[in-house]
């Protein structure tokens, strides 16, 4: 059974990366003992009418300090509340959660875009093989990618407005650069549906084991409310159905185990 903690936490730092994108440090020594990269927490607000948690991805972990950070994009109130912590606030979280990413590969191509980028952070820091990074932003603002470029081999960019690297999209950059990802036999991917397709389609086509991590909107979190399905290729024991629980059962499928 999956070990997950209900604590309160202290904000440690907190930073605005990009355009409504921050970075928040929060001191958690109980959940870094059991936090892998892809998993999420649940961060709850301190508004008593929001009584659902709010869901960010696990983006670094300090064990030695028993520090998470997470890297999320304001999007509502939740996240609002989140962007005007300050350094010693206190929060309620709840984690780790998910199943997170294997760390397997002799050479991983970890692929990325916008929100999906921060969980290949960490993951790129704990595969012991040859790591590509390739991240997809909508312009400039390339948040992460000097944090990714000190742990990865190498990092391969694209924008939609062609401001930095390739302009077009992660699939454009990987064809681009065709070379850099020859010889690779895992691929590790999280960002929006479109670009899932895109890599699921790439890593059938070039036998790559592939892992996709889904972005699906969450309630509970711990898969009791299902509302946060995908559809599977087979049949799930808990809703006999061909469905997925992201929040549980995910949110890291192999490519075959998911329709998208």
């Amino acid at each position: 059974m999956q070990k997950k903690t209900k604590c309160k936490s202290k904000v440690i730092k907190t930073d605005c990366l990009a355009d409504g994108v921050y970075s928040l440090w929060l001191e958690a020594p109980v959940i870094v003992k059991a936090a892998k990269p892809g998993q999420f927490v649940s961060l709850y607000t301190k508004d008593e009418d929001k009584l659902l948690p709010r869901p960010i991805s696990i983006c670094e972990i300090d064990a030695q300090k028993g520090v998470l950070r997470f890297v999320y994009r304001v999007v509502g109130k939740g996240t609002t509340e989140f962007s005007q912590l300050q350094t010693g606030d206190e929060l309620e979280i709840m984690g780790p959660l998910g199943n997170g990413f294997p760390t397997e590969g002799k050479h991983a191509i970890l692929v990325a875009g916008g929100i999906g980028i921060p969980p290949m952070l960490e993951l790129a820091k704990q595969i012991a093989g040859k790591v590509t990074v390739v991240v997809g932003y909508r312009d400039y603002q390339t948040f992460l990618a000097d944090d990714l470029a000190k742990v990865a081999d190498e990092v391969l960019i694209a924008t939609d407005d062609g401001s930095v690297g390739t302009k077009g999209t992660v699939i454009d950059a990987m064809n681009e650069k065709a070379d850099v990802l020859a010889g690779a036999d895992v691929i590790y991917a999280c960002g929006p549906l479109p670009m899932l397709r895109g890599v699921k389609v790439y890593g059938e086509e070039k036998g790559i084991t592939t892992y996709l991590s889904m972005e699906e909107k969450m309630a509970c979190g711990i898969g009791a409310c299902l509302a946060c399905v995908c559809q599977s290729t087979e049949v799930d024991s808990h809703s006999n159905v061909k469905n997925k629980r992201v929040c549980k059962d995910g949110p890291v499928f192999l490519s075959t185990e998911i329709e998208l």
